[in-house]
């Protein structure tokens, strides 16, 4: 099995781990020298916090691991593309390779709306690899969001039958 597959399976598990708990499933590793240092998956509702995205998570572990802020040599598997927020942390932690499943049109920043990942304005540029496992990634979205639009139109329904 390729290699980039072989992890983004991994973070394919993470992102189911985000379903189950009733978030948005994205999920992240990080892989040292053959082997996973980091793992996160989406818990902003769970914890109730802006920072606790996937890809935050595990840049937190792979740091304790390797005891550096530092990350290179570092490969991250994302299957969604990172914001803002996680695309600066990327470029700061200076991993060298980010590959992703899907992009993300609406808030994507390695590519989609901008890429910061790539500016040559700052210190340190990552390589990028786009639509490893594509297909299952997206196919955890559409259940995801299909399962949203169902809670919130039977919650819609429930009050406006409380009201009557």
């Amino acid at each position: 099995m390729d290699t980039d597959v072989k992890y983004m399976k991994k973070a394919l598990v993470q992102a189911k781990h985000a379903l189950d708990a009733g978030e948005v499933p994205i999920g992240c590793v990080i892989v040292y020298e053959g082997k996973i240092i980091g793992r996160g998956y989406n818990r902003r509702n769970t914890l109730r916090s802006t920072l606790a995205h996937a890809e935050i998570t595990a840049i937190d572990k792979a740091c304790r691991k390797l005891g550096d802020w530092r990350l290179e040599g570092c490969t991250m598997y994302v299957t969604l593309e990172p914001c803002q927020m996680c695309a600066g942390a990327i470029v700061q932690s200076r991993i060298d390779r980010v590959v992703m499943a899907t992009m993300n049109p609406k808030a994507g920043c390695a590519g989609s709306i901008l890429n910061l990942l790539d500016m040559k304005e700052f210190n340190h540029q990552v390589e990028i690899t786009k639509g490893v496992c594509m297909d299952e990634a997206v196919a955890i979205m559409n259940e995801f969001f299909e399962d949203l639009r169902k809670r919130n139109k039977a919650e819609k329904l429930a009050r406006r039958n409380g009201e009557n």
